[in-house]
């Protein structure tokens, strides 16, 4: 995992994360923990693609369950909260 800490993009600038981003992520510290991660214009296609995929993916299922019938109806939340706790 390729760690910066914040105060070395202060210092150099992008050349600090220019330099490692071809190992993958940049994972930036600041007051020694994680807050930001940087990726390649590349690699955030990609995972929009993947959620994309993902929610079409999910979309297509839940039509299935609804046309074969396995889906629920609840007349209130309170019904609902309670099958969920079953």
């Amino acid at each position: 995992m390729n760690i910066l800490p914040a105060q070395e993009i202060k210092r150099r600038g992008l050349a600090a994360i220019d330099s490692i981003i071809s190992d993958g992520p940049v994972h930036i510290f600041k007051n020694n923990s994680p807050h930001y991660v940087i990726i390649t214009e590349e690699r955030y296609k990609e995972f929009l693609e993947l959620e994309e995929t993902s929610y079409m993916e999910r979309l297509k299922l839940s039509l299935q369950d609804v046309e074969k019938g396995n889906v629920h109806h609840f007349k209130n939340a309170s019904e609902l909260l309670k099958m969920i706790d079953q």
